[in-house]
């Protein structure tokens, strides 16, 4: 059974840092890419970053760029989410999720991801 828990979500200041993890049970990150998917109050779900079986990134949301890193231990069945220089903008509930199809690779388009965890609140405010 395919498992995703996220942790890590937590209130922090504009231009803090924060690491989220994902720990996935059920499949085994060395053959599968994964993404982050986040929601801010009143919005529609988008997608964030995803890394894929080789480490290769795909980014969705150009106001991330320079600022947030997605990385994995496919050993530990974790994957991270680095948010760095953090923006009011960045409160969402953050997800990961599997794209749709149980690729290699990252979907081109976010909408393509499926399953997901239960999200974990990450709030930034002064």
């Amino acid at each position: 059974q395919v498992q995703l828990v996220e942790s890590g979500g937590d209130m922090v200041q504009p231009g803090g840092s924060l690491r989220l993890s994902c720990a996935v049970s059920g499949f085994t990150l060395d053959r599968y890419a994964i993404g982050w998917l986040r929601q801010a109050p009143g919005k529609e779900r988008e997608g964030v970053l995803c890394i894929g079986m080789n480490n290769e990134t795909t980014t969705y949301t150009d106001s991330v760029k320079g600022r947030f890193t997605i990385s994995k231990d496919n050993s530990k069945n974790l994957v991270y989410l680095q948010m760095n220089s953090v923006k009011s903008e960045d409160t969402a509930v953050y997800y990961c999720a599997t794209p749709t199809y149980w690729g290699t690779y990252c979907p081109i388009l976010a909408v393509d991801f499926g399953s997901h965890g239960q999200g974990t609140q990450v709030t930034v405010s002064s």
